[in-house]
Protein backbone atom coordinates (compact mmCIF):
# COMPACT_ATOMS: atom_id res chain seq x y z
CA UNK A 1 0.00 0.00 0.00
CA UNK A 2 1.50 3.40 -0.79
CA UNK A 3 1.26 5.92 1.60
CA UNK A 4 2.16 9.33 0.79
CA UNK A 5 2.49 10.36 4.43
CA UNK A 6 5.52 9.66 5.97
CA UNK A 7 5.49 7.55 9.00
CA UNK A 8 4.95 9.26 12.59
CA UNK A 9 7.81 9.26 15.33
CA UNK A 10 5.66 6.94 17.03
CA UNK A 11 1.78 5.50 16.90
CA UNK A 12 -0.64 7.08 19.34
CA UNK A 13 -2.06 4.92 22.09
CA UNK A 14 -5.00 4.15 21.92
CA UNK A 15 -7.05 6.92 24.32
CA UNK A 16 -5.31 9.19 21.14
CA UNK A 17 -6.72 7.31 18.48
CA UNK A 18 -10.13 7.04 20.26
CA UNK A 19 -9.94 10.77 19.87
CA UNK A 20 -8.55 10.77 15.84
CA UNK A 21 -11.32 8.51 14.80
CA UNK A 22 -14.14 11.03 16.75
CA UNK A 23 -12.57 13.82 14.52
CA UNK A 24 -12.70 11.14 11.43
CA UNK A 25 -16.73 10.73 12.54
CA UNK A 26 -16.56 14.56 11.47
CA UNK A 27 -14.96 14.47 8.35
CA UNK A 28 -11.17 15.29 9.68
CA UNK A 29 -8.83 14.74 7.16
CA UNK A 30 -5.20 15.15 9.22
CA UNK A 31 -7.11 12.65 11.98
CA UNK A 32 -7.78 10.06 8.99
CA UNK A 33 -4.23 10.20 7.88
CA UNK A 34 -2.87 9.55 11.29
CA UNK A 35 -5.16 6.99 12.09
CA UNK A 36 -4.37 5.70 8.37
CA UNK A 37 -0.54 5.32 9.56
CA UNK A 38 -1.42 4.18 12.14
CA UNK A 39 -3.21 1.29 11.47
CA UNK A 40 -3.08 0.33 7.38
CA UNK A 41 0.33 -1.91 8.02
CA UNK A 42 -1.70 -4.17 10.39
CA UNK A 43 -3.91 -4.07 7.87
CA UNK A 44 -2.34 -5.08 5.52
CA UNK A 45 -0.28 -7.89 7.31
CA UNK A 46 -3.70 -9.69 8.73
CA UNK A 47 -5.17 -9.59 4.63
CA UNK A 48 -1.73 -10.61 3.36
CA UNK A 49 -1.74 -13.62 5.75
CA UNK A 50 -5.43 -14.52 5.17
CA UNK A 51 -5.25 -13.75 1.35
CA UNK A 52 -1.78 -14.62 0.39
CA UNK A 53 -2.28 -12.96 -3.02
CA UNK A 54 -0.14 -9.50 -2.85
CA UNK A 55 -2.37 -7.91 -5.23
CA UNK A 56 -5.31 -8.58 -3.82
CA UNK A 57 -4.54 -7.97 -0.45
CA UNK A 58 -3.60 -4.71 -1.27
CA UNK A 59 -7.14 -4.17 -2.68
CA UNK A 60 -8.69 -5.49 0.32
CA UNK A 61 -6.60 -3.51 2.90
CA UNK A 62 -7.54 -0.39 0.84
CA UNK A 63 -10.70 -0.92 0.59
CA UNK A 64 -10.77 -0.99 4.74
CA UNK A 65 -9.05 1.77 4.58
CA UNK A 66 -11.54 3.42 2.95
CA UNK A 67 -14.48 1.74 5.23
CA UNK A 68 -12.79 3.30 8.62
CA UNK A 69 -13.44 6.32 7.16
CA UNK A 70 -16.86 5.90 5.77
CA UNK A 71 -17.44 3.96 9.45
CA UNK A 72 -15.53 6.31 11.45
CA UNK A 73 -18.96 7.06 13.27
CA UNK A 74 -20.09 4.08 13.75
CA UNK A 75 -16.85 3.27 15.83
CA UNK A 76 -17.81 3.01 19.46
CA UNK A 77 -14.98 3.07 22.34
CA UNK A 78 -16.85 1.49 24.70
CA UNK A 79 -17.10 -1.97 22.64
CA UNK A 80 -13.27 -2.15 22.41
CA UNK A 81 -10.16 -0.83 21.33
CA UNK A 82 -9.70 1.41 17.15
CA UNK A 83 -7.02 -1.15 16.02
CA UNK A 84 -9.00 -4.15 17.08
CA UNK A 85 -12.47 -2.57 15.33
CA UNK A 86 -10.30 -2.01 12.24
CA UNK A 87 -8.84 -5.47 12.32
CA UNK A 88 -11.89 -6.96 12.70
CA UNK A 89 -13.20 -5.53 9.38
CA UNK A 90 -9.99 -6.37 7.90
CA UNK A 91 -10.71 -9.68 8.83
CA UNK A 92 -14.54 -9.83 7.84
CA UNK A 93 -13.08 -7.78 4.20
CA UNK A 94 -10.23 -10.64 3.53
CA UNK A 95 -12.62 -13.57 4.45
CA UNK A 96 -15.72 -12.55 2.72
CA UNK A 97 -13.06 -12.19 -0.46
CA UNK A 98 -12.35 -15.65 0.24
CA UNK A 99 -15.86 -16.70 0.17
CA UNK A 100 -16.61 -14.88 -2.78
CA UNK A 101 -13.10 -16.69 -4.81
CA UNK A 102 -14.87 -19.72 -3.16
CA UNK A 103 -18.09 -18.75 -4.49
CA UNK A 104 -16.94 -18.02 -8.13
CA UNK A 105 -14.78 -20.60 -8.73
CA UNK A 106 -17.60 -23.41 -7.24
CA UNK A 107 -20.08 -21.36 -9.96
CA UNK A 108 -17.76 -22.02 -12.60
CA UNK A 109 -16.95 -25.67 -12.00
CA UNK A 110 -21.24 -26.02 -11.48
CA UNK A 111 -21.71 -24.08 -14.65
CA UNK A 112 -19.50 -26.24 -16.62
CA UNK A 113 -21.33 -29.71 -14.98
CA UNK A 114 -24.66 -28.16 -15.71
CA UNK A 115 -23.49 -28.02 -19.57
CA UNK A 116 -22.78 -31.66 -19.34
CA UNK A 117 -26.39 -32.26 -18.00
CA UNK A 118 -29.37 -31.45 -19.53
CA UNK A 119 -31.41 -31.13 -15.71
CA UNK A 120 -30.73 -29.89 -12.37
CA UNK A 121 -29.68 -31.49 -9.94
CA UNK A 122 -31.12 -29.96 -7.21
CA UNK A 123 -30.38 -33.17 -4.51
CA UNK A 124 -27.39 -33.18 -6.03
CA UNK A 125 -26.51 -29.65 -4.84
CA UNK A 126 -28.08 -30.21 -1.42
CA UNK A 127 -25.98 -33.17 -0.56
CA UNK A 128 -22.97 -30.94 -1.72
CA UNK A 129 -24.03 -28.21 0.73
CA UNK A 130 -24.25 -31.14 2.99
CA UNK A 131 -21.19 -32.14 2.42
CA UNK A 132 -19.40 -28.62 2.93
CA UNK A 133 -20.89 -28.53 6.30
CA UNK A 134 -19.63 -31.39 7.17
CA UNK A 135 -16.40 -30.89 6.12
CA UNK A 136 -16.43 -27.58 8.15
CA UNK A 137 -17.52 -29.64 10.87
CA UNK A 138 -15.14 -31.76 10.99
CA UNK A 139 -12.35 -29.00 10.70
CA UNK A 140 -13.45 -27.21 13.68
CA UNK A 141 -13.32 -30.34 15.94
CA UNK A 142 -10.20 -30.75 14.98
CA UNK A 143 -9.45 -27.15 16.81
CA UNK A 144 -8.38 -27.58 20.64
CA UNK A 145 -11.30 -26.77 22.35
CA UNK A 146 -10.77 -22.93 23.52
CA UNK A 147 -9.68 -22.34 19.71
CA UNK A 148 -12.66 -23.97 18.97
CA UNK A 149 -15.00 -21.64 21.67
CA UNK A 150 -13.33 -18.39 20.98
CA UNK A 151 -13.97 -18.81 16.93
CA UNK A 152 -17.48 -19.63 17.63
CA UNK A 153 -18.04 -16.62 19.87
CA UNK A 154 -16.07 -14.24 17.49
CA UNK A 155 -17.56 -15.79 14.52
CA UNK A 156 -20.99 -17.15 14.90
CA UNK A 157 -22.17 -14.88 18.06
CA UNK A 158 -20.37 -11.68 16.48
CA UNK A 159 -18.22 -10.81 19.72
CA UNK A 160 -15.39 -8.58 19.70
CA UNK A 161 -12.51 -9.72 21.12
CA UNK A 162 -12.30 -8.39 23.97
CA UNK A 163 -14.99 -9.64 24.72
CA UNK A 164 -14.16 -13.24 24.10
CA UNK A 165 -11.43 -12.43 25.95
CA UNK A 166 -13.36 -11.17 28.99
CA UNK A 167 -16.10 -14.19 28.49
CA UNK A 168 -13.06 -16.43 28.62
CA UNK A 169 -11.08 -14.50 31.42
CA UNK A 170 -8.18 -14.68 29.28
CA UNK A 171 -6.14 -11.77 28.59
CA UNK A 172 -6.86 -10.09 25.16
CA UNK A 173 -3.63 -11.16 23.30
CA UNK A 174 -4.20 -14.78 24.19
CA UNK A 175 -7.67 -14.72 22.72
CA UNK A 176 -5.96 -12.60 19.51
CA UNK A 177 -3.70 -16.10 19.49
CA UNK A 178 -6.12 -18.82 19.81
CA UNK A 179 -8.70 -16.86 17.03
CA UNK A 180 -5.46 -16.74 14.72
CA UNK A 181 -4.26 -20.11 15.31
CA UNK A 182 -7.54 -21.39 14.86
CA UNK A 183 -8.18 -19.69 11.47
CA UNK A 184 -4.92 -20.92 10.21
CA UNK A 185 -5.42 -24.40 11.10
CA UNK A 186 -9.05 -24.26 9.90
CA UNK A 187 -8.09 -22.86 6.72
CA UNK A 188 -5.37 -25.49 6.50
CA UNK A 189 -7.61 -28.39 7.02
CA UNK A 190 -10.58 -26.95 4.47
CA UNK A 191 -7.69 -26.50 2.16
CA UNK A 192 -8.49 -22.77 1.51
CA UNK A 193 -6.11 -20.66 -0.44
CA UNK A 194 -3.76 -23.93 -1.49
Amino acid sequence: MSDPCPAPARRPDDHRLRELMAEVAVGDHDAYRLVYRSVAGQVFGLVRRILRDPAQSEEVAQEVMLQVWQAAARYRPERGEVVAWVLTMAHHRAVDRVRQAQASAEREARAAAHQHTTAFDEVAEKVQDSLERERVRHCLKALTEVQRQSLTLAYYRGLTYQQVAELQHAPLSTTKTRIRDGLIRLRDCLGVGS
